[in-house]
């Protein structure tokens, strides 16, 4: 989402779109905007109001704004407009970079700089599904493996951001989420198949995935019946920037607000996940609930904006070499076990394609449990459209596992309303009412033991803040004669899917590196071992000092959307000066 909005005003209303979550009919009529304001935002496919007709309308598109309970609400947006790659830059030339140097003859490391209050420590952790996306557009000259290279020595090459601006700032590390990924893809497994963390309280069944943002935003506004069952696990993104805030703020001995942590994503939505209360150092160093405190991911720009942030720097993204930067020289990770667990894998496996495109949460929870029941089979079963797959592990034929996808807010409509608990009958001796009255078998989804659940059709590859079809590098590259439609924006999507799933073969035992080796006659799902990833955060916990409970898991609450409400000027700047620090 470009910064288009701002503080300047903010009694406007955007009314939701005509495939927006809520029913129009649910919602109020929007206000009419008094003659003497300046500038009106209207959605796509609406028609600007006669008083501002002399005016250029900001356009902005549901499609890439937030999946919340209906509408856009004027603190989100600019909330979310605070997170862009004009900040990157902006927090880049503020001040020199703190930098780790070391170790000395005894091992340690020092930090330089600290003298300066505002310098800060610069680190930055890359989705699979951007490198996707840029390696897309790339042509098909580029491999996912290629655009993560590109990306690093954008961030911190010497012919990268560090060339430019007051300080020739970049960032220390960048670091791949798909490693948090595989910490949750454990944690996930281990919260269905019943082996809890102490302190965690597991959710009720079916339980929901929650690395989605746009669905948890959209469940806490407007179903907060669904969220007992969300999984309590944090997403790679939250995760990532937990793991990196605490380990160097304890193993460099400087405050967490001193380090600054960049995600770059496919989700707009994902800048608002950075923005919770319940994902700041409040809840993992304070008084363990949400606060408005440090932030674990300061910033959160997407594969659409890392284009603009190179050009920013009068960059082109796809001149970028692929090949790592011979004058960079990145600065040793304080810690021997987790940087270990940090560095890429060689030689590691691709997802398979029946794991899907927004991390395989589901496809490792489904392998995690056959491994134990041998001689068992899954099952794979299309519901009514392609976002909708029903999957069974059965034995001798009969059924004893079953978990589901829905993807697309369409589909997880129908999914919260199965959910939904009956209520009871006003009338005297009548039967309750609702969806949990419903004969077992009509409401398949309360036999499920786990469903991935998230808001785009598609899974992540399809995030709203992808590299589109429609984009101007895209036409430039496609020569389409007119506009692209459906079908085009289908067949581009198939590019992101097979740069994503690409990548050389490996061999059957991986590279293991004391990551996935010897690890006590643990059977690995899926190439990961999951006695090494427990052993790995066990010595997280140890080395800060904090549980798991804190580190690893997050909570939900209901959240009052103020849709349709008679709220001042006044009380909505007090709304988005508390959001600033922190929180929705």
């Amino acid at each position: 989402m470009s910064a288009i909005l701002s503080a300047d005003d903010l009694n406007d209303f955007i009314s939701p779109g005509v495939a927006c979550i809520k029913p129009v009919e649910t919602l109020p009529a929007a206000p009419p905007q008094p003659s003497s304001n300046e500038d009106e935002v209207i959605l796509d496919g609406q028609q600007p109001s006669s008083s501002a007709k002399a005016n250029a309308p900001a356009e902005i598109s549901l499609t890439d704004c937030l999946a919340c309970s209906g509408c856009v609400t004027t603190a989100e947006a600019v909330l979310v407009s605070l997170q862009s790659h004009a900040e990157v830059l902006s927090v880049l030339d503020s001040a020199p970079a703190l930098k780790v140097v070391g170790p000395d003859a005894t091992g340690k490391l020092a930090v330089e700089g600290l003298e300066n209050e505002d310098a800060r420590l610069f680190v930055a952790s890359v989705s699979p599904q951007t490198r996707a996306s840029l390696a897309a557009a790339c042509g098909g000259r580029r491999s996912e493996q290629d655009a993560g290279r590109m990306l690093e020595n954008l961030l911190s090459g010497s012919n990268g951001l560090p060339s430019g601006g007051e300080w020739n700032n970049g960032f220390a590390w960048v670091f791949d989420t798909n490693v948090a990924r595989e910490a949750t893809l454990v944690l996930g497994a281990d919260e269905v198949l019943g082996s809890s963390t102490p302190g965690v309280a597991a959710p009720s069944k079916p339980i929901l995935a929650s690395s989605c943002p746009g669905w948890v935003c959209y469940a806490e506004k407007t179903h907060p019946h669904v969220l007992p069952h969300i999984s309590k696990v944090k997403s790679p993104q939250a995760l990532m920037g937990t793991l990196l805030k605490t380990t160097l703020s304890r193993k460099l001995g400087i405050p967490p607000s001193r380090i600054w942590h960049l995600a770059v994503m496919p989700c707009f939505d994902k800048k608002l996940e950075a923005s919770r209360e319940e994902l700041t150092d409040e809840v993992w160093e304070g008084s363990g609930q949400p606060g408005r405190g440090v932030r674990d991911v300061d910033c959160v720009i997407t594969s659409k904006e890392i284009l603009m942030l190179a050009e920013s720097r009068g960059l082109s993204f796809f001149d970028i070499p692929a090949e790592p930067s011979p004058a960079r020289s990145p600065a040793v990770f304080p810690d021997e076990k987790l940087r270990h667990f940090l560095s890429p894998r060689k030689n590691k496996d691709k997802p398979p394609r029946t794991a899907g495109t927004s991390g395989g949460l589901l496809y490792h929870i489904l392998q995690a449990k056959a491994a134990q029941i041998p001689g068992s089979e899954i099952q794979i079963n299309r519901g009514r459209n392609a976002d909708v797959v029903e999957y069974t592990i059965s034995l001798n034929g009969e059924a004893v596992f079953k978990a589901a996808r829905y993807y697309g807010f369409r589909n997880i409509q129908n999914l919260v309303r199965r959910l939904k608990p009956a209520r009871p009958s006003r009338m005297p001796g009548g039967k309750p009412f609702g969806s949990a009255r419903r004969p077992t078998g009509k409401s398949a989804s309360l036999d499920y033991s786990y469903v991935e659940v998230m808001a785009c059709p598609g899974g992540c590859t399809n995030g709203g803040g992808q590299i589109k079809v429609d984009d101007p590098i895209i036409l430039e590259r496609k020569n389409f004669s007119g506009k692209p439609g459906p079908q085009e924006q289908k067949d581009w999507l198939a590019e992101v899917d097979e740069a994503y799933f690409s990548g050389p073969e490996s061999e059957a035992a991986a590279e293991n590196g004391g990551r996935n080796g010897d690890d006590g006659g643990d059977a690995a799902v899926g190439g990961m071992s999951h006695s090494y990833i427990h052993d790995t955060l066990a010595h997280w916990s140890e080395v800060t000092g904090i549980g798991l409970d804190k580190l690893a898991f997050t909570s939900y609450r209901e959240v009052i959307s103020d849709v349709g409400k008679e709220i001042t000027d006044t009380e909505r700047v007090v709304q988005l000066a508390g959001k600033v620090g922190g929180g929705w």
